[in-house]
């Protein structure tokens, strides 16, 4: 085999290593928006693993979580599902509309704790 073709080959291997990191969760810079047909604005800045550092999230059900019959499953994670594999565009059988879960769950969260951003602006930045 000659080097060209190893080093292709090789380059290959890691543009995709790179593209599978880039979209994990740990290297997660914006919220996927993508399921929202015409979204009003760009998709919200979150740097999942800074955010968890700043926060002191160790558990990822802290805001994966996982409801059954309306009880929270406190044991249970949805980490490695979308939201959107739960929560459709339009709320349903007493689930949140996926824009009201988003903003349920982060604003929420930083309205309860009193740390965090809470306007539109401060999470969806151009």
């Amino acid at each position: 085999m000659n080097k060209r073709v190893v080093y292709m080959f090789g380059a290959f291997v890691i543009t995709i290593l790179v593209f599978v990191t880039a979209y994990s969760q740990e290297e997660m810079v914006v919220v996927d928006n993508r399921v929202f047909p015409k979204p009003e604005r760009p998709p919200a800045v979150f740097v999942h693993e800074a955010h968890n550092e700043t926060a002191e999230i160790d558990a990822c059900n802290t805001c994966h979580h996982v409801y059954e019959d309306g009880v929270k499953l406190e044991d249970e994670s949805s980490e490695g599902e979308l939201c959107s594999d739960c929560h459709g565009l339009e709320a349903s059988d007493g689930m949140p509309g996926l824009m009201k879960a988003f903003h349920l769950n982060c604003k929420g969260c930083h309205m309860e704790l009193k740390k965090g951003p809470i306007t539109c602006g401060e999470c969806h930045r151009k």
